[in-house]
């Protein structure tokens, strides 16, 4: 994928699915496991892949530095956690860029105090990383499997402000809305008309949109009934499957 200079690598993959939902419900604080190699290598994740690109986001440079990717990939890739590159995480799906994660948080804007929706889980990174920006995170994932693992993981991390749902992202999380911030990790042929009934006046969004010629990573604030438009690189994405294929646009 391409963001800017960032070189092209990234991915997520997403929705075709039922609801199971699944929330993460432990009370206690993240907790960090227990290895300073781990550490070192974050600080020089967020010091050289984030810091001295164009992530200035003091909120989102302090949540990546305190959210252990490492994990939140398999055993067999774990020594790369913290390189600048996308990886695998079963199913035939991988965790972000740590770059595209930041800069995806990054354009969301957060404050502190907001409800957010995530379309497309994966591992649960993500949606880690936006719990230490927002009041509290509501993902959905479209592979049950991955579901479970990220719930899994989340939850004995600590991360009690997630919860996860198995289920078609085109649809959303109706019975949590509204939301002040909607994120997409993968390439949509148009914002779901459904997940921009659930974002509040006033909200964002952001998403990779296919284009004529490509993808790009796009921002939209809703601003009663039209939206405000902005676009931050050519980027590359799994495409996002389910009922927004199906869907003509109207």
């Amino acid at each position: 994928m391409r963001v800017g200079r960032t070189p092209p690598r990234l991915h997520r993959a997403l929705f075709t699915g039922f609801a199971v939902a699944a929330s993460c419900l432990d009370p206690a604080p993240p907790k960090e496991p227990a290895d300073a190699a781990y550490v070192a290598q974050r600080e020089q994740m967020v010091a050289r892949q984030l810091r001295d690109r164009d992530i200035v986001d003091e909120r989102v440079l302090a949540a990546m530095a305190a959210v252990p990717r490492h994990a939140f990939v398999p055993a067999g890739v774990r020594s790369q956690a913290y390189a600048d590159q996308a990886l695998p995480i079963g199913r035939g799906q991988t965790i972000s860029q740590p770059y595209v994660v930041g800069l995806m948080s990054q354009l969301l804007d957060l404050k502190g105090g907001e409800r957010v929706l995530e379309i497309g889980t994966g591992s649960g990174y993500q949606a880690a990383v936006l719990s230490h920006l927002a009041a509290s995170v509501y993902s959905v994932e479209i592979d049950p499997e991955l579901a479970e693992s990220a719930r899994a993981t989340l939850a004995q991390l600590g991360y009690a402000t997630v919860h996860v749902r198995a289920g078609d992202g085109y649809f959303g999380w109706p019975e949590a809305a509204p939301f002040d911030a909607i994120i997409i990790t993968a390439a949509a042929p148009r914002l779901p008309e459904a997940l921009l009934g659930q974002l509040r006046d006033g909200g964002i969004v952001v998403a990779p949109l296919e284009r004529p010629g490509g993808e790009e990573l796009a921002v939209a604030r809703k601003r009663g009934d039209r939206l405000e438009w902005s676009t931050h690189g050519g980027v590359r994405f799994v495409p996002m499957t389910g009922e927004v294929r199906r869907t003509p646009r109207r």
